[in-house]
């Protein structure tokens, strides 16, 4: 295994679906151009949808092994796939 390879954490070789891949693309660019985790507001404002399906979306990305959150804590979401996996954000 090589070293960039190494340094990737779980749930790098696991695969997402084109949305998944969407919403796991804003939150890295959210994050690096906000210096914090978007709050649900932010990803439901993004992509028009109901509070519901964001947060539908942020447990199954969570059960899935894409990222990790602090339940309770605001802007706690991290991405635990490395970016470069990530598709473009459309």
């Amino acid at each position: 295994m090589n070293q960039k390879n190494a340094s990737r954490q779980p749930g790098w070789d696991k695969k997402f679906t084109p949305k998944q891949g969407q919403y796991l693309a804003f939150i890295h660019g959210y994050t690096r151009i906000n210096r914090q985790a978007p709050a649900e507001a932010d990803m439901r404002r993004f992509f028009q949808v109901t509070p519901p399906t964001v947060h539908q979306m942020v447990l199954t990305l969570e059960r899935a092994g894409f990222i990790l959150r602090e339940p309770g804590v605001a802007r706690s979401i991290k991405l635990i796939i490395h970016p470069e996996d990530l598709p473009m954000l459309k």
